[in-house]
């Protein structure tokens, strides 16, 4: 029986498989599942920080990320979402990832446009394929395992499966990476 001081830890409930869009070696001790939203300003501010973790600490860290648009506050987070599905269909997920991070101001439709080409993939046939929802199912599932997992706001992340409720700062996550590779 759980009495009302007690904490439950929220741990992630999906495994990392083979379908997870993955930075980092596959043997890292080390796994970093974020959940995010390309619009979310956080998510904005934690990206160089992941992004500089996976650069430090490039041996022991993978880093995994999952979809968690949250569209009632970011109107355009699912769209960009589902577009960097289409990329990913096309081997580009992390550069498009990065894009989408990089220029979080620009996610209308005729930027993300512009930024799928800037990338050198098809705009049309990315545009048809997210105007369509092909990858709407995806982005779902990484969601609905994010709700199952306690996610419910972004970022969201989990060490080595268990939910990281600190901050996103780069002092922090290395100190948090850190512990989790020699505990």
């Amino acid at each position: 029986m759980t009495t009302p001081l007690q904490v439950t830890t929220a741990r992630l409930r999906l495994p990392v498989t083979g379908t997870d869009h993955v930075r980092g070696p596959a043997d890292a001790p080390v796994t970093l599942v974020q959940y995010g939203d390309f619009q979310c300003r956080f998510c904005g501010v934690a990206y160089p920080n992941l992004a500089e973790v996976l650069r430090q600490r490039g041996e022991t860290v993978r880093l995994v990320y999952r979809h968690f648009p949250i569209a009632n506050v970011h109107p355009y987070a699912e769209s960009a979402a589902e577009t960097a599905e289409a990329a990913g269909r096309r081997g580009r997920f992390w550069e498009m990832h990065d894009w989408l991070y990089e220029h979080q101001d620009q996610l209308d439709p005729v930027h993300l446009s512009l930024g799928v080409e800037q990338l050198g993939l098809p705009p049309e046939e990315v545009g048809v394929e997210v105007g369509r929802h092909a990858y709407a199912d995806r982005v779902r599932q990484d969601f609905v395992g994010g709700i199952r997992s306690g996610v419910n706001g972004t970022p969201t992340l989990f060490v080595n499966e268990v939910r990281h409720d600190g901050g996103y700062d780069l002092a922090e996550l290395l100190a948090v990476v850190d512990a989790a590779a020699t505990g």
